[in-house]
């Protein structure tokens, strides 16, 4: 029988961690794109909590499935294997002799309420450890993505002192875990050594009474020895219990979370003719991570249909804020945002986002072919005629025909492999390619050299045409051709007209920017 067990255990137990291995697989896979879905979908003010940089949803992202796929794998497989070594222990037992099977029954539960409370003294330490650890994550994240300046500071020392005191707490769960793991597995096998000495016990009294034979009291042990190893086995897996408990609840904590501005709603109201004006009227709004310091006290302002207006102020006084309310990343606290006469809020968020085009200062590029970032622009399908066409256009064609690969050239992290004005064309054709509506320019040009800046310049000028275009500039040289100007300081519109008109105003605030530049 021990032979034809072991011929059966060469086949069940490779096919039950196999099949627990591709539903672990599967598991993590779909707890992934789940998650990442949610969080792509998130508001913006969301991503600017500390507890949800790029760093901390990257280390969530890739250790919370795992943790979690722990227990449904091969841990899992040992739990249903231990669940069929007591069932099948205790009939086994029960059928030799019930009443030294009973006795010894008392032991077995002892052994699980110390994995209990094994469980219950872990809860709270890998909390702990996996913020840090997300912390971690995040130290490592800017230095990767920013090693460049690491290596012009030295900050290479410092760094990795940085990220060792980050990784101090989960070494320091780690040890807790460690002992207090071995400590309950040390007490599942003194426990079941006391099921032995308990056995043999009972088991010799009941001998010498005429209770049970020396058969069955053999029996009664080999069975109850058989489920109280495997509940033993089972009690160490206490530290895996409490991550995947903790990973959980992260999870689910995302997955539950509903975005205030989601895009992926279908909620919201479509437009059919779209013109392209938009106003804003008597708008006060502060950033949800500083509600004290309010960026507008009463803006309003309109921007007319296919007009150019221009954003100036000093920094900090809200141009860019403006851009990102326009583009629905925050809601104002109060006043009203219209869109062709509609308010903003009640417009589909998707649609909304498809009607207007962004081109900022640093234009953000994947780590992609030139090829593949400029069909971002585009939802569905582009063809290689359409990618060409919106190059040309951006004045990008020529530069991107003269590297080795061509558009197959891949850019690097945040198109590392381009220079500025390279980019910044990359980004326009990318705009280009949506064929917005509204334009938005957020210093689209000032950090360009004087070649870069005219060649990019002449690309924004043949984009602007026909469309409502806003435009953030720090360099008044660059909006002179605007058809309203209009200067921002202290939360509201200080004055607005066009750039012959406010020159003329001596002690105008918009005469004053111009001196100082």
């Amino acid at each position: 029988m021990y032979l034809v067990l072991g011929i059966i255990a060469l086949f069940t137990i490779p096919a039950e961690y196999f099949l627990f291995g591709v539903a672990g697989g599967k598991l993590i896979e779909r707890i992934r794109s789940l998650t990442f879905k949610r969080v792509i979908h998130q508001e913006i003010n969301w991503f600017d909590k500390p507890q949800n940089s790029s760093g901390s949803i990257s280390a969530r992202l890739s250790t919370d499935p795992v943790n979690v796929k722990r227990l449904v794998g091969d841990n899992l497989a040992m739990n249903v294997q231990t669940l069929a070594t007591v069932i099948s222990g205790f009939l086994v037992a029960i059928i030799a002799n019930w009443k030294l099977t009973l006795i010894i029954l008392v032991v077995i539960p002892l052994v699980g309420l110390q994995g209990y409370f094994q469980v219950k003294f872990l809860k709270g330490f890998s909390a702990n450890a996996k913020t840090m650890f997300e912390e971690a994550s995040q130290v490592a994240n800017d230095a990767v993505s920013g090693i460049r300046t690491v290596a012009s500071f030295c900050m290479e020392q410092k760094v990795i002192e940085t990220y060792n005191k980050k990784c101090d707490e989960p070494m320091k769960q780690g040890i807790r875990s460690g002992l207090v793991g071995g400590l309950g597995y040390g007490l599942s096998f003194m426990l079941f050594y006391f099921s032995y000495a308990l056995c043999f016990y009972v088991g010799a009294k009941l001998v010498q009474n005429d209770e049970a034979t020396f058969t069955e009291v053999f029996r009664v042990f080999y069975a109850l020895v058989l489920s109280t190893t495997g509940v033993a086995r089972t009690s160490a897996i206490g530290s895996d219990t409490t991550r995947a408990k903790d990973s959980a609840t992260s999870i689910f904590e995302i997955l539950d979370r509903k975005s205030k501005i989601d895009s992926s709603s279908d909620e919201g109201t479509v437009l059919t003719n779209i013109r392209g004006e938009i106003e804003l009227q008597n708008i006060v709004f502060a950033y949800p991570a500083r509600p004290n310091a309010p960026v507008f006290r009463d803006l309003s302002i309109l921007i007319p249909f296919g007009k150019m207006v221009a954003l100036v102020g000093e920094s900090g006084s809200g141009k860019s804020t403006v851009i990102a309310l326009l583009e629905r990343f925050y809601d104002p606290n109060s006043g009203k945002i219209l869109f062709d006469g509609v308010e903003l809020q009640s417009l589909q968020v998707r649609w909304l986002r498809q009607q207007i085009g962004l081109v900022a200062q640093e234009p953000v590029l994947f780590n992609e072919t030139i090829r593949a970032n400029i069909a971002y622009g585009k939802q569905g399908d582009v063809t290689e005629e359409e990618i060409v066409a919106v190059a040309k256009a951006a004045n990008a064609h020529q530069f991107i025909s003269s590297l080795p690969d061509g558009y197959n050239t891949v850019v690097g992290e945040r198109g590392i492999q381009l220079s500025g004005g390279q980019k910044q064309r990359v980004a326009i054709a990318r705009a280009i390619l949506k064929d917005p509506k509204v334009l938005l320019l957020d210093e689209a040009t000032s950090a360009l050299d004087a070649e870069s800046e005219h060649a990019v310049q002449e690309a924004l000028d043949g984009l602007m045409v026909g469309r409502t275009t806003v435009v953030v500039a720090h360099r008044l040289v660059t909006i002179k051709g605007a058809d309203i100007i209009a200067v921002i300081k202290n939360g509201t519109v200080l004055e607005k007209g066009r750039h012959e008109e406010l020159i003329k105003r001596r002690n105008g605030a918009y005469a004053a920017l111009a001196n100082s530049a």
